[in-house]
């Protein structure tokens, strides 16, 4: 099993994360979704490595904004392949 961690913007109750979890639930694979809203996490056990673009669809179907995976190394950096970023960074 894979357990990923992403932030969500813009949730802020309960009737939030009911959807987030709905929407991300369909998505194929994903066996459970754990919502923190006061953290604005979200945390999708699943089968296989869930693709970015799929979460992100989910999550904007929801109605709210996915920032990004907190537990993958590199996410947002230029040249990682989930967030389509190219360039190169100066740090």
């Amino acid at each position: 099993m894979i357990e990923r961690t992403y932030t969500v913007v813009g949730m802020a109750c309960g009737h939030c994360a009911d959807l987030v979890s709905e929407e991300l639930e369909g998505v194929d694979g994903v066996l459970s979704v754990s919502v923190e809203v006061e953290l604005d996490r979200v945390t999708v056990s699943s089968e296989r490595e869930p693709g970015f673009a799929e979460v992100r669809a989910a999550v904007e179907e929801a109605g709210y904004e996915l920032a990004g995976p907190l537990d993958a190394p590199g996410f947002g950096r230029p040249g990682h392949p989930d967030t389509g970023a190219t360039g190169t960074s100066n740090d």
